[in-house]
């Protein structure tokens, strides 16, 4: 990083606090922190008193920010130089390139002085024609053509050719301006119509991009999801796109045309060198700038695009990652197929692999009884408490194998659950499921995978690359370094603020903890595989490699159940311990019987713990943590009820009543999975009664949501739904209408409209042998 000057130093800061809405020296701590290699979740954690208590989303802006002002400095400080090196550096120029405030104009304030392959002005420069098209500009009481017969020669031909080049000079001069280039920029920015048309012959191949075989828009409203569906469109040869201005004028000289005539001042009725300059003001748009400033113009909607996109990606995940956790658990994970059979794998509370199975109840085996005994074999074995059965291919046939055994089980009976397969297959083949399974198929690793994410989704998702989880809006089209910084800031933020089990998490999950990574996180699981379970947090300082500089970043986030020490369970930095045992002895109470104790720890005053390193914000966070020790931010379990009888896109009808899981949410709307093995779109005029901006005020993936079906689109399995009130043409049972969830025995009614209810039989061989072998 270079070294600024602390006038440039000032001038970051202070852009900083604008932007985030924050006190300068509130930045100047911050980045402090960070240069010193402390990482976003332990500075919004644990120095709040530093910071002034900028939350995380802050720190991550201010990060941010920080990266590209730094660069921009830099930027700046090599154009200065470079233009000073060829002595045209004056005052006034170095005046706007110090007030210029992006990138963007610090290289339009750069152009006449880039150094450039030879051009066409430089040509006829060299042939003497400078002096023209000074002339030209400055005088124009001259006729050009007869000022331009004193500058043929040999090497230019005629008057055609002396006027050509004086015209070649001017144009790079009007297209050099600065400040024109900027006021062209903002009047294509509000002015501008992106048009994106069929490539002819494409129709059929490009029916997916139908929506944009005519269409046009205004550039400034186009929306992140069609910007990035016409460019895919673009990149897969189907359509072409190009930017539009003024293509409504009907005036002689177009409006941008004329912005660059009345740069220098021209005025074609004023004589004849007015029209000829006119004439280069035309060439000067149509030759140069339309092109490069349309490039431009495409560039920052895609930029603009990306940075939405990438958003709506990082706060889905960021849902993903926080979902509710159904807990330690023994579960039963299945992972569907048809001709390859059901993977079946089980895991008891921690994650730990038990069995697995392969069962093929479906074509070309059919073998139904054999399937349901050998899942009712492993749940009574296993103490089975949960089945996680992944949403791929041929689930709800999984789901309804499931469910009618469920109805031949005595109570208590496991209780069933669709999960997101999204990247399962993804880590079964990664080198993480490689040396966590060497010796399992690729499978049933998803298997493993599928029930471990019903247990704790966090835990298990930070194995799979975030871009595969599937939660994102034309993440292949974006800037893949853009994303995966985006994502793993999400992942790294969602961690932390849930902690960790530094006795039972998986290399993965550790190598996400403030200050650890990949190498780090390996060297703890070697050493707790050799020594034993961590007692203290403590210990971790016998990690090879992990010093004191790594503890300070990472002990906070670890937490240690039943250890040696009561408050490493808890959220309470191994730093401030001393703090908390002045609140334990006030209270004349041993700690173990006070963490927990709300009543007795809300009657302190924060003020007389706070000393000068430990302020009222630190002080308030352990009394918070001592109420709820180790307390998990995670919403409470929930899962939605698929409606029986509705297992593919053609059971749809206008009208029905079902319950969903949000799945992703983007800028037009979200995505609900209800059980036909395609998402539905409640569009966001959809989402509620109300006029809704943003979905995610509304929704979040992994909300559970009731929802109408008001449109099926049979040919493009495209779903519309909505989340406006019932209009009372519903059609579905209480069950899918979003009533309390029904268990398995209710869930055995028949399908929407078909009259009373037909009790489904299960084939009495099985059904006695089930009963008679899970009584013992």
């Amino acid at each position: 990083m270079a070294a600024f000057s602390d006038s440039v130093v000032r001038r970051i800061y202070q852009t900083i606090a604008s932007d985030i809405a924050a006190q300068t020296r509130q930045v100047e701590a911050a980045v402090a922190l960070l240069d010193e290699g402390a990482t976003v979740p332990f500075i919004a954690r644990y120095r709040k008193e530093v910071t002034g208590g900028l939350d995380d989303t802050q720190l991550r802006n201010l990060e941010e920010r920080l990266g590209y002002l730094r660069e921009l400095e830099e930027r700046r400080a090599a154009v200065i130089e470079s233009i000073g090196g060829q002595g045209k550096l004056t005052d006034d120029l170095e005046a706007k390139l110090q007030a210029a405030t992006t990138k963007a104009e610090v290289e339009d304030l750069y152009l006449p002085y880039k150094p450039k392959r030879r051009t066409r002005a430089e040509i006829a420069r060299e042939n003497g024609l400078g002096p023209l098209a000074e002339q030209l500009l400055e005088d124009r009481s001259l006729v050009p053509q007869t000022v331009a017969a004193n500058f043929v020669n040999d090497k230019v031909a005629d008057v055609k050719a002396a006027l050509d080049g004086a015209r070649d000079i001017l144009m790079e001069r009007f297209a050099e301006n600065a400040e024109l280039l900027g006021r062209l920029r903002q009047y294509l920015r509000t002015q501008a119509v992106l048009r994106s048309r069929v490539i002819d012959g494409k129709q059929e191949a490009g029916a997916k991009f139908s929506d944009y075989f005519d269409h046009a828009e205004a550039w400034s409203k186009v929306a992140s999801h069609r910007a990035l569906a016409m460019m895919r469109g673009r990149n897969e040869d189907i359509l072409m796109l190009e930017l539009e201005v003024d293509a409504d004028s009907t005036a002689a000289i177009k409006p941008i045309e004329q912005m660059i005539a009345d740069a220098e001042n021209v005025k074609p009725a004023r004589g004849a060198c007015d029209a000829w300059l006119m004439e280069v003001a035309r060439w000067t748009w149509r030759v140069k700038l339309s092109v490069s400033l349309s490039v431009d113009l495409m560039m920052e909607l895609r930029t603009r695009s990306e940075e939405e996109a990438i958003d709506v990606f990082a706060r889905n995940l960021k849902d993903l990652l926080l979902a509710a956790p159904a807990g330690s658990r023994a579960t039963i994970g299945l992972d569907p197929g048809i001709r390859t059979g059901v993977k079946v794998a089980v895991v008891d509370g921690t994650g730990k692999l038990l069995e697995t199975a392969t069962v093929y109840p479906f074509q070309p085996r059919n073998d139904v009884r054999g399937a349901q005994a050998e899942i009712a074999r492993l749940i009574k074995q296993h103490d089975a408490q949960l089945i996680a059965i992944g949403n791929g291919t041929a689930s709800r046939e999984t789901e309804k194998l499931v469910t009618d055994l469920l109805a031949l089980l005595p109570e208590p009976r496991p209780r069933k659950v669709i999960v997101s397969e999204a990247g399962a297959s993804v880590y079964s083949a990664s080198a993480a499921a490689a040396a966590e399974f060497p010796n399992l198929d690729v499978s049933l690793r998803g298997a493993v995978s599928i029930a471990r994410r019903l247990q704790d989704p966090l835990a298990e998702l930070v194995k799979i690359e975030p871009k595969s989880i599937g939660v994102g809006q034309y993440q292949h089209d974006v800037d893949q370094y853009r994303l995966s910084k985006a994502l793993d800031a999400v992942v790294e933020d969602a961690v932390n603020a849930v902690g960790v089990d530094l006795n039972t998490a998986s290399a993965s999950l550790l190598a996400r903890v403030s200050g650890v990574g990949t190498s780090l996180a390996d060297a703890i699981v070697f050493h707790r595989d050799r020594q034993g379970a961590f007692r203290s947090r403590k210990q971790l300082l016998e990690v090879s490699r992990l010093g004191p500089k790594t503890f300070e970043q990472c002990a906070g986030f670890l937490r240690i159940r039943d250890g040696e020490e009561p408050l490493d369970a808890s959220a309470v930095h191994p730093e401030a311990y001393e703090v908390a045992r002045r609140i334990v002895s006030a209270c004349g109470r041993d700690l173990r019987s006070l963490m927990g104790d709300s009543g007795a720890l809300k009657k302190l005053d924060a003020k007389q713990f706070a000393d000068e390193r430990f302020g009222l914000p630190t002080v308030r966070d352990i009394l918070s943590e001592l109420e709820k020790p180790g307390r998990d931010p995670r919403p409470e379990f929930r899962t939605a009820s698929f409606a029986d009888g509705i297992n593919e896109v053609k059971d749809l009808k206008p009208g029905m009543v079902l319950e969903g899981t949000v799945t992703n949410v983007a800028a037009f709307g979200a995505f609900v999975d209800i059980g036909v093995h395609q998402d539905g779109l409640v569009h966001v005029s959809q989402l509620a009664d109300k006029f809704v901006k943003n979905p995610h005020e509304v929704v979040k993936a992994g909300d559970i949501v009731k929802v109408r079906v008001v449109d099926v689109d049979l040919k493009r399995q495209r779903i519309a739904l909505s989340m406006r009130k019932d209009d009372g043409s519903a059609s579905m049972p209480r069950s899918a209408a979003g009533g309390d969830a029904p268990s398995s025995r209710d869930r055995r009614g028949p399908p929407p409209g078909k009259g009373k209810q037909q009790e489904v039989k299960p084939p009495s061989a099985l059904g006695a042998a089930l009963f008679e072998a899970l009584k013992k």
